[in-house]
Order: C-alpha cells, then structure tokens, then sequence
C-alpha cells in the first residue's frame, strides 16, 4: 500500500467589490452569472486533480483572491465538499478563508463555521481612514472591528489580521499605532507586509516617478518599521516565523510554511500556482486563457517537466532562508543525497564574515542585517 504524502490545496476565487489601488493580482468585479460560470469551470478543473488522491492526503486549504467573502459561502461549500469527496483529510486539516471587511455578515460567519472554515485571515491594513482610502479599500476599522468581534463570538479561535506598512505619508507614529491596535485585539496571527508598488497598478503610476515618491517612507523609515515591528510582537507574545509573519506560539500557518519549505502543493483557479510530483506550473492568469485551459488541466499538469535537481537546490535554499529556521546542511543532504555545493558553502561564509547569516542548533538563518538586504543576498543561491 503506499504511504499517502500531505498536500496543501489553494483555491483562487479572483473577484472583489473593486480593485485596490496597489493589487496587481489576479482579480476584480463581476456580477452573479460571471462568478457563477467561473465557479462551474473551478469545479470541473478540481474533478479533472482526482488521480492526486490515491497519493496525497490534504493537511490545508487556503481560499485566497481576490476577496472570497464576496461570494455566496454555498460556492466555498460546494468546493469542499467536493474536496473532502476525493481526498482523504487529516484530522487537523487547517483550512482558511481570505476575507475583507465590508463582505463579512454574521450569516456568511456562521455559515463558514458550518462548512469547516477553521481560520481566517481579515485583511485590515491600517486602522487609519487615510490610509485605508489611500489604498482604495472600501472598509472602514470601525467594520474590520465589527466583523472581527462577531467571528469571535461565533467560535473562530484562528485569526490573522494582514497589515501593511511603507504607505503614502505613514510615518512611525501612525504604523505603531496600528500595530498597537491590532495586538491589543490579541488575534493568533498576524501579517505584516511592506507596501510593494507593482507595475500596472495606479500606485505605480502615482508613486514610482520621482514627485511621487516623495510621499512614501524612506529605505531607513521602512528598515525602522520592519525592525520594530519585529521587537514590539515579540513583547506581545508573537514570534516572527518567516520575514512578514508573526504567530502565537502553535499558530504558524501550516499553509503558507508548505510553500516555504518546499512541500507539495496544487492550486485551483484563475493564475492560481502549484508544485506536485517535482513539477511546478501557473494556470493562466487571464479568464479566457483559464477557462480554455481548466477543460484540460489535469494532462496539461503531466506534460510539464519536472525542475532539475539544481532548481531544487535553488528554491530550497532561497525560499527557506525567508524562515526564521532557515535550512540546514543535515536537511539538504537527506533531500538531495549530496551536500551543499561548494558554491553555497563559498556564499554562506561570505554572509557569515559580513554578519548576514548566524548558526545555531545547526540551523542557518539570515540575521536582521540579512533579512535587510535579504533579495540581494538570497539572489546568490541562483547556481550557474
């Protein structure tokens, strides 16, 4: 019989009331017969995966967007149900929903707490209308605050509050505010990410020609926030686990450490990214090109060639060292059946001498000087 392996399942549900100014994602408004057909071909391309079960069990699902709180929450049960009729689950299978404020009643709570929805993560940003304007949200705190004290009392004990710093006119009064806020409402989770201006986006357009920017926090400002945050969760009890995440102790997102260290993972929808059987692969990211592609999904998951063994090297070492328990040369030879090439020992002393990287318990992690300056350095482990 063979020994069933742990999958995390990503469903991408990619509309919402309207798109944020600074989101490059896959996603945006539609009406009810759009998300309807949508969800149809999301269903088919789930069907079409079934041949995984006989080798994976599901440890997490993660419904991300997008705002899947838009939707009706009988489109997230006919997803799980499905799920849960070709997978086998593990009992503490962890299976979170995005939401935002101003989608959430207290109908849609109890229903997700019906269905099996075991975690949240709210996306708030900033308790601060300015700011929550400036990025074009459509929720106010006081509605974040609302929604959040109802899912309490209606039995979530797994909540991440995403925050965001580095924005337009923020400084370091109004970030510790925020923080301060958030921790005080003692969620087990929460994310806080530095404002990225991506291409094609307005804040692109506003911010990254030199009058704009102007406005944003200087890398010193933004180095300052990222430090504190850091030390100011720490004395409220929640430890950084990866370069933007801070949990409760126990509280880790199963999900996300998947991605992080190179376990196997199968997304669903819209440009949604999977990594299964050594091979990894995007679904189209614009709707027709996913609708043609999702009829045929399953075959076209089998023609992808799987990464060499450098790749694999490649991703392990740069996507772990984003881990506050980095890698380890013990762990890399058990995966790869040979040690570190000499090119990653070379750089790793290198970091060493410059303070970037520090050991312990036979662990290697990049210190805070490290995670400063942590794309140029983790650019390194690209082999030639």
């Amino acid at each position: 019989m063979i020994e069933k392996s742990p999958l995390a399942v990503y469903v991408h549900i990619p509309f919402c009331v309207k798109k944020c100014l600074y989101c490059d994602f896959a996603s945006g408004p539609a009406g009810p017969e759009e998300i309807a057909y949508y969800m149809r071909i999301l269903l088919k391309e789930i069907r079409s995966f079934e041949a995984l079960a006989s080798l994976h069990f599901v440890q997490s699902v993660f419904f991300g967007g997008g705002t899947p709180s838009l939707i009706a929450p009988l489109y997230i049960r006919q997803v799980m149900d499905l799920l849960r009729s070709q997978y086998e689950f593990a009992e503490d299978a962890e299976i979170t929903l995005e939401a935002n404020p101003g989608t959430l009643t207290e109908g849609k709570l109890a229903a997700y707490k019906d269905i099996g929805i075991n975690r949240l993560s709210i996306g708030l940003q900033s308790i601060h209308e300015f700011e929550l304007k400036t990025l074009g949200r459509i929720h106010s705190y006081q509605d974040f605050l609302e929604n959040y004290e109802t899912a309490r009392k209606i039995g979530f004990g797994n909540i991440n509050v995403d925050l965001m710093s580095g924005l337009p006119r923020q400084n370091m009064e109004k970030w510790s505010a925020t923080l301060r806020t958030v921790a005080d409402l003692e969620p087990e989770h929460i994310s806080a990410y530095s404002l990225i201006i991506e291409e094609g986006t307005p804040f692109y357009e506003t911010y990254s020609k030199p009058q704009g920017r102007i406005y944003l926090p200087g890398e010193e400002l933004d180095r300052e926030m990222y430090r504190y945050t850091k030390s100011f969760l720490a004395e409220r009890g929640y430890t950084r686990y990866e370069f933007s995440n801070y949990a409760k102790k126990g509280f880790e997102s199963r999900h996300n450490m998947t991605y992080w260290t190179g376990g196997e993972y199968v997304g669903f929808g819209q440009a949604a990214a999977s990594y299964v059987d050594g091979r990894r692969f995007s679904n189209p990211s614009d709707t027709e090109g996913y609708r043609t592609h999702a009829r045929n999904a399953y075959n076209a998951f089998k023609a992808v060639p799987p990464l060499s063994v450098k790749e694999q090297m490649e991703e392990y070492m740069f996507l772990g060292l984003r881990t506050s328990r980095g890698i380890s040369r013990e762990d890399f030879k058990k995966r790869f059946g040979e040690s570190m090439p000499r090119a990653y020992e070379r750089t790793l002393l290198s970091y060493f001498r410059q303070g970037y990287v520090a050991q312990e318990k036979g662990r290697i992690f990049l210190t805070d000087d490290g995670i400063d300056v942590s794309n140029r350095l983790l650019s390194e482990f690209l082999l030639d």
